[in-house]
This record gives structure tokens, sequence and C-alpha cells, in this order.
């Protein structure tokens, strides 16, 4: 007789093969890769057929560029922003300003041509697009004045631009994977990679990493799918533009020359009497009057023609430090601009000057783009001319990149480090005008822009006698030269004491109404900052002022400058 299964038992059975069923279903959920792709206009957040991804070494950005008449364009701001920051809107004249080496030329919108110094010159497209409050310049005119190379990609559109060009680390596909949105097996697909398809690392995990294709994609990937990391220097002709510069072939050693009236112009020889190894002087002669671009002048081709039988060139200054002259106005008209360098040039003609100093200083970062297209048209001026071109900058902080140093670097001749004012009038804390923690800072920083053979690092000959009130009263300071310190530490018996972290000696004093100090400028501290010149080996030292130092500093600085 054939027996019969218990119910029961089949039911246990049934229950046994749907736990496994179920067991190997979630272990397939678990360790199967997912197989589902993202789209690739969701991927570079495409929305219609009019737009096209833009890529910038390896980085996908959240603006897009236009396809107009088959043609790719990418806005103003987000070509000087990635691309090439030499593109410059006058919202003014409405044209758009382009800066070479030795001239400047313009673009009118929706045109073919544009304006040179060799007369209008055409292409057969439109070169810049207006629409709205947008411009929008076409990719192929971008690249003729860029140092870059580009690729085009369709479906999805997307451009895929390089413009640095760094040694990189590659590793190449070990066979047919998939690049993921992130790390895990479980995560959606973004591109699909084949078997020798060289891939750029970008960061190496236990079991993923990040990496970016040829073609425009972020994202993961399996180790186990890649070779081992190779660094790999890619191979390009540059076609920057060659930027000359003049470079001495002695150190630079500059002396300001402060004057107020022309009446200063008569005491030069006076000035520099107890001095030794100045080569170069930048008297205080030019001020930006109004906003129309004019200038006051204190030149004087008598000074120019002594310190020349010194053996010293004149880089004479000009700042915007007038209260009657809004920063901003001048700077962002084109003509102002021009007036003001045409008449620069004028003077410098006029008097015989060897170069110009420029020191324009609290630049807001609204002010920022229209300082630095000045900084590149003086160069052209200079440049044309034979003259030096120095600028004066704040030391480097957050607050300060609008400067943009490595513009400065690569259009003017020398940049000077302005290493002092750590602390000023009107701060709350008293403390050094220049410690050498400081100083070395700020050198540091101008280095990661400006290459060190033309950085000229500024140093104060003059300190601040701080005054704390007793009892929470305001912190006042005034300013000292490096006698008048010495004497008030000498008549008041103030205690002092070398701080070897500022490179300064430091003078204190219980006063009958406050505390008094000062971080005092001498030539020890002025020895330390010079052993900071010699050690990056920087193109020179500029010092504020004459007349605040001692004599005995000039052996000194001479010393550092050989």
């Amino acid at each position: 007789m054939k027996r019969r299964i218990s119910p029961v038992l089949l039911v246990l059975i049934l229950i046994v093969l749907v736990a496994a069923a179920g067991i190997g279903t979630a272990l397939i959920r678990r360790y199967m890769p997912s197989g589902e792709k993202m789209d690739g206009s969701e991927y570079f957040s495409l929305n219609d057929s009019s737009e096209a991804a833009l890529v910038v070494n390896r980085e996908l950005k959240e603006e897009k560029a236009k396809i107009i008449d088959g043609r790719y364009y990418i806005e103003n701001t987000v070509v000087g922003e990635y691309i090439n920051g030499r593109f410059y809107w006058d919202e003014k004249n409405q044209v758009m300003l382009y800066t070479l080496p030795t001239e400047m030329f313009q673009i009118s919108p929706d045109t073919t041509e544009y304006q040179t110094s060799q007369g209008v010159q055409s292409t057969d497209y439109v070169i810049l697009r207006r629409e709205g409050d947008s411009c929008y310049l076409d990719l192929e005119f971008i690249q003729q004045y860029t140092d870059m190379e580009y690729q085009i990609y369709d479906d999805p559109a997307r451009l895929v631009i390089r413009t640095e060009w760094n040694e990189e680390t590659m590793v190449t596909a070990l066979k047919d994977s998939q690049i993921r949105q992130k790390g895990g097996i479980k995560s959606i697909i973004v591109d699909e990679i084949e078997e020798g398809e060289q891939l750029y690392l970008l960061d190496q995990m236990d079991n993923w990493s990040q990496v970016a294709t040829e073609d425009g994609y972020t994202g993961y990937i399996r180790n186990e799918d890649i070779s081992e990391p190779e660094q790999v220097m890619f191979s390009h002709e540059s076609t920057q533009p060659e930027y000359t510069s003049i470079q001495k072939d002695y150190k630079i050693n500059l002396a300001w020359h402060q004057m107020t009236t022309a009446d200063g112009n008569a005491t030069l020889a006076e000035m520099v009497a107890g001095s030794q190894g100045i080569n170069t002087i930048s008297p205080t002669w030019f001020s930006i009057a109004d906003n129309s671009g004019n200038i006051t002048s204190l030149a004087s081709a008598d000074y120019v023609n002594q310190a020349h039988s010194m053996g010293m060139e004149v880089w004479a200054l000009i700042d915007n430090f007038s209260t009657e002259v809004d920063t901003l106005a001048v700077l962002s008209d084109t003509q102002a601009r021009a007036n003001i360098i045409n008449q620069l040039m004028a003077q410098a003609d006029a008097v015989g000057l060897d170069g110009i100093n420029v020191d324009f200083e609290s630049i807001t970062e609204e002010q920022g783009p229209h300082y630095v297209q000045f900084i590149r048209e003086i160069s052209i001026a200079c440049r044309n001319r034979g003259l030096v071109l120095s600028i004066d900058n704040p030391v480097p902080m957050p607050y300060s990149t609008h400067y943009n140093r490595r513009e400065q670097g690569i259009v003017a001749d020398y940049v000077i480090n302005m290493g002092y004012d750590e602390h000023h009038s009107g701060d709350t804390e008293a403390g050094s005008v220049a410690s050498l923690g400081f100083v070395r800072q700020s050198i540091e920083d101008t280095l990661q822009e400006v290459p060190a053979e033309k950085v000229i690092n500024a140093i104060p000959f003059y300190t601040r006698l701080w005054k704390e009130p007793y009892g929470g009263g305001n912190l006042t300071s005034e300013v000292l030269g490096m006698d008048g310190a010495s004497s008030f530490i000498s008549e008041n018996g103030m205690d002092v004491y070398w701080d070897s972290e500022a490179g300064q000696n430091v003078a204190m004093l219980d006063g009958e109404d406050g505390l008094y100090s000062i971080w005092v400028e001498d030539e020890q501290s002025i020895e330390e900052k010079m052993k900071l010149v010699q050690e990056y080996q920087l193109a020179g030292v500029a010092a504020w002022k004459l007349g605040f130092e001692r004599d005995s500093v000039w052996p000194i600085i001479a010393q550092y400058l050989q």
C-alpha cells in the first residue's frame, strides 16, 4: 500500500521551500548588481534641446551652454569664472572687451565682427549674443584666445573642456564594467565602460574608486575592475599669448618717497643721504582726482634726472585715496580708465619715468573685476612703452582674493606684497604691525599665485605706540618711526624683551593712565624680515617710507639683496 504524506508534513515542506525561496531571493537582491541605468539627460540635468552640459576640468558645472543655430555659446560670467577671465563686459558702452599683451579689442553684441588695433576683423558666425541681461560668447571664438581644448558630445549634448595641464592620476578598465552614481553595486549606473578605457582617478577607497571619463561622466567603479594608478603627463602645445615682463638682473631695493606738495621734490637728496643700496624710488606723485579719470600730478623731470644720477630708477606711484573719487564709478568706466592711463603715459614721457607703481587700496569685491581690468589695460600701455609696472597689494586674505594676484603676476612686472598693517588704526587689540609669522604667511600665500621672481615684499619702517586706558576705554594708537619709538621707550623707561615668535623687541609700560605697548621695528626686526626675502628668493624689498628709518638699517637690507 502507498503511504500517504501527512498534511502536516506537506505544509512543513511547503513552508521550508517558501522560506528557502525567500532567502534565495533576498540573497539575490542583496548581492546581485543593479542593472538600472540613469538617463544621460537626467545625469547632466538637461531640460531641452537648446542646452548643453558644461564639464570643465572633469567637473560638471551647474551652468549650461546654449545651442543656437548649431553653435555653442557660453554665458560671459561662466567663461570668466571657469575658462578665461579676460573677457570683460563694459556695461556702460554695451561692448565686450578683451585684452591681449599689447592691444585690446572690442566686440559688439549680435555681430560677426570685432574691432582690433589693426581694424575690423570678421568671422562667419555671431561672436557675442545678447539675451536679456546676459551675454553669450561663441565657443570657437573663446578657444581662439584661450589656452584650452574642448570636445563636443551628443546624446546628451555636452561640452568637455580642459584648461589645466597638470600631471594626472590615471587608471585603466581591466574589463567591461560600469560607473555608478555612488559606491555600491545597488547604485544606479551612470555610464558603461569598455575594457582598456582610461579613466581619471579622483579618489580611491577600500573597494571603490571615484573616476571621471574622457567624455564627461563622473562616478564610482569597483577597484577590482581597474588597474593600479599611474601618473600621466598629457602633452599640450600652449596657445597662451606671451606676456613679456621686465625683469631686472638685480634685486629690487625700493623706497617709497611720500610727498603731498611739489616742494617735496626738492628733498630727494636729503631723504636718501644716509641710505645705502636703494636702486628704485617711488614718489607718491599721482592721484585720481575725479570720476572721469582725471589725475593730479606732482611729477618733476628734475627729480627724475637727479634720481638717475644717483643710480636709481623712478617708479612713480598713483593712488585712489581722494575722498572725492568713487572708485567703483571710475574703474567701471572704460573711458575713465583710459583717461587715467593716457595721462600717466603722457606724464611718464614728459619727465622720463622708468615705471608706474599702482597703489589702489580698499578695493571691494564689487570693484574687483573693474580693478583687474584696469591693471590689464595699464599693462598694455606700460609694455608698449617699456615701463615697469608694479602693483601694491594687501596681504592675501580670504576677503582680498578679488585683487586677483594670479592675473597680476601674468600681466605686471612686479607684484608687491605690503607685508604690514597686521594691526592698524581702529583695531580693538594691540599688536605688531608686521610680526614675523604674519609676514612669512603673506609671502607663502602670495607665492601660491605669483612666481618668486616677480614678488617684492614690502616692510615697514614704522610701528605703533598703543595705549589701552585702564577701566576699559577705547584702545588708541599713533604711528612712530624708528627714532620716535626708541625715544619714547628710553624717555619712559619701558621694559623691553625680545619676542622670538614675533621677530621683534616688544616694549611695555604700566603708565599712570593706561598700558602702553610697542612692537618695535628696528635693525633686528628688519633683519628677520630680510631673511625671509632671501629664504624665498624674492625679487626684492620695498620700504614704507623714507624718513621713518635709521641709517643703520640700510646695510642690513643691502646684505640680504646680494
